[in-house]
């Protein structure tokens, strides 16, 4: 078995699960206003289970609404009207053969969204509200603490009686619970603060009501071991704590970093790599008996690694499970090929919940509408043409290829990925880079042929007996002729430089966008002085806040000179002339000069097609350029209406 450690069965508590993988808890914004289970959220935990994952965990239950208000769309268990929706989760996910844990929260306190007017948030201390820090929060009184501890065990006897297999405990990345372990936000006299027992307290005194009021569900408790801020929690510090935890009677416990000061750990992006918190469960794994759950970015290979080596006992898995719901089925099967990998882009997974949006996928466009988008195959194949081999139009080609449509893909390069294949050359973005080959294996089973190094143009004859047309054609570089010297010898466009154009040791990169960043990045870690210019006062400016923070970070350890509210006025062969917004001129010394300004949509078959009469189906940045997310799940709903 390739795969034997993963692929193990193991014993949490009383639960003998199938593999040592568990589904992480992440939120789904697909609850009911009023915090309710939905036939929408069940079928997408239902898909997971049926995927073979050892056990689901659910995104956080809120268990009172006494003192702190829950987002609408977050779950909630604090009253009896959860019970129905709860049952149905845990025989929908029972009926696959899957286990299902909640995760029960007492609330996020200084992390709260939304302010009350009404009402100040609550905390462990007076501590400033995270997004407004003149709002302080209200201690909570010792009975109101009793309370919240009595809520748990009213939501956890919910949970046993609707049939839930386990009950997580949301304790990590400074929510409420974490705000008592942790002296940072904890400055309590009482019994509930000062020494790392008292800190502690209100955490075993909700792990002891969980398991007496829910005998024999194994619980567990999410821990962040480094906060990952001056002043958090350090990794010896929250050993001493996963010590007294476990001792109170967790059954197994999660290991992460991070905090809202450090927000990228919570949500680790593609910058942070493989495994990229590994070592807080190895920390744990020092100090405790019971099993310990790593997770941060944790792939097959990764994973497996990590359990041969001891470094923990279990691999939480969470947005790999959004973008492939039988990552573990696969596995199983043999099939690690297959396994759509998660680019760690947290568009639309993290993203979306940012706004309050209900789960979604850059790569997988069936998360959140696993009853709606099911691919059923068509009673009467037609004949369909995709132009454009890029994200976009592979995904169409598949889903096309999928229904039993025969598929002709016309690429005018000779490889397929379009602008991926350029913009995954660091290693960094090795996962959007895999996304290409995963293309390949699919549409290699399927009706689907692929012609690579064939330009289609309006009276190409191969649409002559196209029953559909779909036009993934994509984008064009934007390179403002105006500035002088921009077609000089020393000037590079953005995806040259990402496929090997020869470069000079000092690089300036014109444009700031995510494009720009990204190539300033790889070029700086590989030695060469990098220079980005950018109009905006922001870089990167259309990257997801979280993925931009480490981004910021990384471009500053590796010594990237940030010039923002800088405009290009002309370029030669020794540098490039700048001017600030006040009409101060900059020079900035320069081997080569690489345009990375933007892109416009590339419609001109399109206009064609569409001026002879054809009818055609655009997709992708050939409309509007966007992030690759939405290029693949337009992709996807072209390739289904066909």
């Amino acid at each position: 078995m390739p795969y034997p450690h993963l692929l193990a069965p193991v014993t949490l508590g009383s639960l003998r699960l199938p593999n040592h993988v568990v589904m992480l808890p992440m939120g789904t914004e697909m609850g009911t206003h009023e915090g309710l289970f939905t036939e929408r959220e069940i079928a997408y935990y239902t898909a997971r289970a049926a995927g073979g994952v050892g056990l689901v965990m659910t995104g956080i239950a809120a268990v009172s609404q006494d003192y702190e208000q829950i987002n609408p769309g977050l779950c909630r268990v604090d009253t009896d009207d959860s019970v129905p929706g709860l049952t149905a989760l845990a025989e929908s996910i029972h009926g696959v053969g899957g286990r299902v844990s909640l995760q029960l929260t007492a609330g996020l306190g200084r992390n709260i969204n939304n302010v009350d007017p009404e009402r100040a948030p609550i905390s462990a201390s007076d501590n400033p509200h995270y997004a407004n820090p003149d709002v302080l929060c209200r201690p909570l009184e010792v009975d109101e603490i009793a309370t919240i501890v009595r809520r748990f065990g009213e939501a956890a006897a919910r949970a046993a009686d609707a049939g839930i297999d386990a009950i997580d405990i949301h304790g990590h990345t400074g929510y409420l619970i974490d705000q008592f372990l942790t002296p940072a936000w904890n400055r309590r006299t009482d019994s509930y603060g000062g020494s790392v027992e008292n800190r502690c307290r209100f955490a075993v005194e909700i792990i002891q009501a969980v398991k007496a009021a829910a005998p024999g569900l194994p619980v567990s408790f999410r821990l962040s071991v480094d906060h990952r801020f001056p002043g958090g929690r350090t990794p010896a510090e929250s050993q001493q704590v996963a010590v007294i935890l476990a001792a109170a009677g967790l059954d197994f416990i999660l290991a992460d970093d991070g905090s809202y000061e450090a927000m990228d750990y919570v949500f680790p992006p593609y910058y942070l790599g493989d495994g990229c918190m590994v070592p807080a469960a190895k920390a744990l794994k020092e100090v405790v008996d019971i099993p310990v759950v790593a997770c941060g970015n944790l792939d097959p290979d990764t994973a497996e690694k990590v359990l041969a080596a001891g470094d923990a006992d279990v691999a939480g898995v969470g947005r790999g499970l959004i973008a492939d719901p039988e990552w573990c089925a696969k596995l199983a099967e043999g099939r690690r090929e297959d396994i759509r990998p998660c680019i760690r882009c947290n568009a639309m997974c993290v993203g979306n919940a940012f706004f309050a949006l209900p789960l979604g996928c850059a790569v997988n466009a069936q998360v959140g509408f696993e009853r709606e988008r099911v691919l059923t195959p068509v009673g009467t194949p037609r004949h369909v043409v995709v132009v454009g081999g890029g994200p976009a139009g592979l995904e169409a080609a598949r889903v096309a290829g999928e229904r039993g449509h025969r598929v002709d893909l016309y690429e005018r390069d000779t490889r397929l990925g379009g602008v991926l294949r350029p913009a995954a050359t660091p290693d960094f973005k090795k996962e959007l880079h895999a996304m290409i080959g995963w293309w390949e294996r699919q549409i290699a089973r399927l009706p689907v042929t692929v012609h690579l190094g064939h330009e289609i143009t309006a009276d190409s004859p191969e649409l002559a007996d196209a029953d559909e047309i779909i036009l993934a054609t994509g984008s064009r570089p934007l390179v403002p002729a105006s500035i002088p010297g921009i077609d000089g010898p020393t000037v590079v466009g953005v995806i040259d430089a990402h496929e090997g154009a020869p470069l000079g040791q000092r690089v300036v990169v014109a444009g700031g966008g995510l494009s720009g960043a990204d190539l300033a990045l790889e070029l700086a870690q590989g030695g060469r002085d990098v220079t980005v210019v950018e109009a905006t006062d922001e870089i990167a400016r259309d990257l997801i806040l979280i993925n931009r923070m480490t981004l910021l970070r990384d471009l500053a350890t590796a010594g990237v000179r940030l010039l923002t509210g800088h405009t290009v006025v002309a370029v030669d062969e020794d540098g490039v002339q700048l001017r600030t917004a006040d009409g101060t001129d900059v020079w900035v010394a320069a081997d080569t000069v690489v345009t990375a300004f933007g892109v416009l949509p590339e419609t001109t078959l399109a206009d064609q097609l569409t001026a002879a009469g054809r009818t055609v189906r655009t997709v992708g940045d050939c409309v509007t350029p966007a992030k690759v997310g939405e290029a693949i799940n337009a992709g996807y709903l072209a390739g289904a209406a066909v």
